[in-house]
């Protein structure tokens, strides 16, 4: 920190050098001369200290510690007093032993007399009056261990450890933060360098590698000639695979070529035309490449079929299949031993080429003006061509697989795990950079993902914590509301709390807090008890509790007004605003969406959304509709110009809605209730992420039936995934899916046009 301060104190004085501002900038160095603090400079604060002792200056030694006390020590909690006064008395110490070893028995005496009715009613200097009586003290047993260096050692740097450490947990302007902020993107730059220059060298090497394999290709050795048949297949299995790599992979796409190997994506080659034969085929690449002409893109892409190893996973039945291995295999002759070992492990490897499905449908013209359209993917390679129709049905179709077209790319996938207990809350910031995760157990951490992923702050709570939102402007503040009827507004930056507002004892659940976009205003969801008396150990019971609806201002820290809720007060469970805060949507345990008008602070419409309660909305990315999922199991979409119209209606697994069930050895069971956020949308708000047993899970919304295409699973988690986050802040979109178990999964996602 005090290299800090010398910088910010140079960019001062280069500024107030360039207005002109010479009365200032001669106070500015009249003030730096006589700073106490010493520029925060730990160093020279032991020096002054140390000086103060080797001058037997008692005077100055105790006003500049009582100036340390006012400015520093002050401000610290109640815990760390008694190590303020241990140090005082080990510098006291240490001054009347200095005295002692100098042979300045005068300054000694004076010490006691000054010092005697601040010190005779401490118990640690009982023994210590009787000091400047004794011929030898250093060799007395009470007060030898302080003749030693040793001693003075310890003391200076227990000193030194103890300001270095009140420095750095110090509330910093943002004016210091200027010079961090100047490494970081310096740093930074450097990286991105780096980075480029490996970019640039990578596709280098790919390019020249792809130029050589086609040099290879054309200009084949004598000996391959007189290869027999399998060999042929396999070098045009390789080939093949390259180049269909080469001409499906579009070229905006150049992350892929930094991804492993499980995550690209290979193309999809042409389909054979009936009556191809590899050797067919083998017989035209064994052509000089001087005897052929030059030939398009397109020609190239027509000339590279698929060879008869390629029919199990073709659209023919599997009955042809199996007798065109059969005769392969009578051709090549079943009785070597040898030749049929090498027949299973070129089956194994052409499995791991083409076990992966392809990103999206294409089309590559044939001979004769034919066109050859993709295959669908298949799970297995005699898996019939009509099965890939059960593999694209809805989200609620038991076994239902991916769709065929994938349109994210999953670039990275790390894991949080500082809590030990199931999460509640799993929220980012307005701008990204920051996460706000809640446990059951009362546990906030808060937290950043990128460069690295470290934990910025932890919130310890006494009282059990049920909601948890992040505030618009400034996005570093968090709103907290417990199970005790306060909302707390805390300073991340700070990491203390600046207000607690007291909303209303008799509704103590805070159920759903929701802040403004301008950030002058929040709302406020608070609710009765449960029958049970408890706060959220058990599922709620099917009669909706008391709540209230309340609006809050920032800035005043009161209560605005308090909204009408029809037909009768009951407990909100979610609420969202649109892009300008002129409207509201809230869901309610009586299973009634209601929406709000913000300018006239009433309700606009409500109607009976689900049969049960509410867990979740949110608007749609036109704000024409809201979406809603409720205890029911069903994902909704509703047209808010028409009131209680239905656009679409889909049913969704259990897993996704809850009440979520975490089973364990001995019969342990663990059941929690819906509370964060069960479903957002990416930034066009084309896809949706919902929660899994086993991970996050996006959708592609349809206008058609069903209404949810299921296109990604995330995975990842060995828990039910209980809330979900998407933030489209930066370039890569960054999905976050929170689990029972307390791990939190960040999947960094590469959006991608088919």
């Amino acid at each position: 920190m005090g290299s800090a301060v010398e910088r910010t104190d140079e960019h001062v004085r280069e500024y107030l050098i360039y207005r002109g501002f010479t009365n200032t900038l001669k106070h500015l160095d009249s003030e730096i001369k006589a700073d106490k603090e010493k520029g925060f400079r730990v160093d020279k604060i032991i020096d002054q200290l140390q000086l103060f002792v080797q001058s037997f200056d008692l005077c100055g030694l105790k006003e500049y510690w009582l100036y340390l006390d006012r400015r520093l020590f002050c401000r610290l909690e109640d815990v760390y007093r008694s190590t303020v006064n241990k140090l005082r008395t080990s510098l006291y110490r240490y001054y009347v032993i200095n005295t002692i070893q100098k042979g300045n028995l005068e300054k000694t005496q004076e010490f006691f007399q000054k010092q005697a009715s601040e010190l005779q009613s401490q118990a640690e200097w009982r023994d210590w009056f009787i000091l400047p009586f004794i011929s030898t003290p250093e060799q007395n047993p009470t007060f030898s261990p302080y003749f030693s260096r040793q001693w003075a050692d310890t003391f200076l740097v227990s000193l030194h450890n103890f300001l270095s450490v009140l420095f750095q947990c110090m509330p910093q302007p943002v004016l210091l933060s200027f010079d961090a902020e100047v490494q970081k993107m310096t740093s930074l730059t450097e990286e991105n360098e780096q980075l480029r220059q490996l970019l640039f060298a990578l596709q280098t090497e790919t390019r020249d590698q792809r130029d050589g394999d086609e040099m290879v290709h054309h200009k084949l050795p004598p000996y391959v000639q007189n290869m027999d048949r399998l060999g042929d297949t396999e070098l045009d299995l390789v080939s093949s695979q390259r180049a269909a790599i080469a001409t499906t992979t579009p070229s905006r796409n150049f992350f892929s070529t930094f991804l492993p190997q499980g995550k690209r994506t290979p193309g999809k080659a042409a389909q054979a035309p009936p009556g191809f034969s590899p050797n067919q085929a083998a017989v035209g690449r064994k052509e000089p490449l001087s005897n052929q002409p030059i030939k398009s893109k397109e020609a190239v892409q027509a000339k590279e079929v698929k060879p008869a190893s390629f029919q199990s996973l073709s659209s023919e039945p599997a009955s042809s299949q199996s007798q065109q291995s059969t005769n392969q295999s009578a051709n090549q002759g079943t009785n070597n031993n040898p030749r049929h070992k090498r027949i299973q492990d070129h089956e194994k490897e052409r499995k791991e080429l083409f076990s992966k499905p392809p990103q999206c449908s294409f089309q590559t013209p044939e001979r004769k003006g034919e066109v050859a359209e993709a295959e669908p993917p298949t799970d297995t390679p005699s898996e019939p061509p009509d099965s890939s129709n059960s593999r694209n049905s809805g989200p609620g179709a038991e076994g239902g697989g991916l769709s065929a077209e994938q349109p994210f790319i999953i670039l990275s996938q790390e894991e949080y795990g500082e809590h030990h207990s199931s999460i509640m809350h799993c929220r980012v910031d307005c701008s990204g950079r920051r996460v706000a995760s809640l446990d059951v157990d009362g546990v906030i951490k808060v937290w950043s993902f990128n460069p690295i992923m470290q934990t910025k702050a932890t919130i310890m709570s006494k009282s059990p914590l049920l909601s948890l939102e992040w505030a618009t402007k400034p996005d570093r503040l968090l709103l907290l509301g417990s199970g005790v009827g306060t909302v707390r507004l805390y300073d991340t930056d700070a990491k203390k709390n600046l207000y607690e507002m007291n909303i209303d004892e008799t509704h103590p659940r805070i159920l759903s807090l929701a802040c403004s976009p301008s950030g002058s205003s929040f709302v406020c969801s608070a609710a009765a008890l449960s029958r049970s008396g408890s706060v959220e150990s058990v599922p709620r019971l099917p009669i909706p509790v008391s709540g209230q609806l309340l609006l809050w201002d920032t800035k005043t820290v009161k209560q605005q007004l308090q909204f009408s809720l029809e037909p009768e007060p009951v407990a909100i469970n979610c609420t969202a605003f649109n892009h300008n805060g002129n409207l509201l949507v809230t869901g309610a345990a009586d299973g009634i969406i209601r929406l709000f008008d913000m300018q006239r602070y009433e309700s606009a419409m409500s109607w009976r959304a689900h049969d049960g309660e509410v867990y979740s909305v949110e608007f749609s990315y036109d704000e024409n509709t809201v979406f809603s999922v409720g205890e029911d199991g069903k994902f909704i979409q509703w047209n808010i110009h028409r009131c209680g119209v239905k656009q679409s209606e889909q049913v969704l697994p259990q897993d996704a809605t809850g009440p979520f069930v975490l089973s364990g050895y001995s019969g342990y069971k663990q059941v929690q209730v819906p509370r964060g956020r069960l479903f957002a949308f990416d930034s066009e708000g084309q896809h949706v992420l919902t929660c899994s047993s086993s991970g996050g899970l996006i959708y592609r919304l349809t206008n058609g039936e069903p209404a949810l295409d299921r296109v990604l699973l995330l995975g990842g988690h060995k828990a039910p995934v209980v809330t979900v986050d998407w933030c489209s802040a930066v370039d890569c979109g960054t999905c976050l899916t929170a689990s029972m178990d307390g791990k939190i999964k960040l999947s960094t996602l590469l959006a991608q046009k088919c």
